[in-house]
């Protein structure tokens, strides 16, 4: 085993690793979740359905989609495509670790938006690759975010990339990492290694 996959099984959350379902982040965005009973909600990168089942618990009516899913009933779909959904369909999107494989976010960002009703919401969370540990790595092991974190992502998001495509959301992070962990909304740019953003339609 290398020293990364090693760092990653460390009990200490700094953001996925061993503590992928229970880290601060996801913590966070399912305490954003509003009440679902009567309303629809899709579940973009839904995976094995943890989080669609959640969702279903909270009244939602949900879609599920994935590029692999393995969940039964979800819909295989590349959510890099324009979403097979009518304007409005959704009270809300959760879309959790995904934004960072996609080729164009923004513009998948932008289909969320297309798709969400009128005082919807849509909740979401990637991984901030400016977090301190980055350059301390960079510095100490000469490895970069692209190194250390999931092969498959394309992108590796600063606090001001996330503000860039979401002008009106609010974003969210954590601090510290074990134990008594802290929503907090200043300082994440360095200190949260997930960003947690709330976004809508008015």
């Amino acid at each position: 085993m290398n020293w990364v996959a090693l760092l990653k099984r460390i009990p200490v959350d700094l953001g996925q690793g061993n503590l992928a379902r229970t880290t601060k982040g996801k913590l966070i965005a399912q305490s954003l979740v509003p009440d679902g009973k009567g309303k629809r909600a899709l579940d973009v990168g839904c995976r094995d359905g943890s989080y669609s089942e959640w969702l279903k618990g909270r009244g939602y009516r949900v879609v599920s989609l994935d590029l692999e899913p393995r969940y039964a009933g979800a819909l295989r779909f590349d959510a890099n495509e324009p979403l097979p959904f009518p304007d409005g369909s959704f009270d809300l999107i959760w879309c959790s670790e995904v934004i960072e494989h996609l080729r164009d976010p923004a513009a998948v960002v932008r289909e969320f938006r297309r798709v969400v009703r009128p005082g919807g919401r849509m909740i979401l969370t990637t991984p901030n690759s400016r977090l301190w540990i980055y350059p301390l790595l960079r510095w100490v092991a000469g490895k970069t975010p692209k190194d250390v974190q999931n092969p498959g992502h394309l992108h590796f998001f600063s606090l001001e990339d996330i503000q860039r495509m979401f002008p009106r959301g609010r974003i969210w992070g954590f601090f510290p990492y074990l134990l008594l962990r802290l929503r907090m909304s200043r300082g994440i740019g360095r200190l949260s290694p997930t960003f947690v953003i709330l976004d809508g339609k008015d």
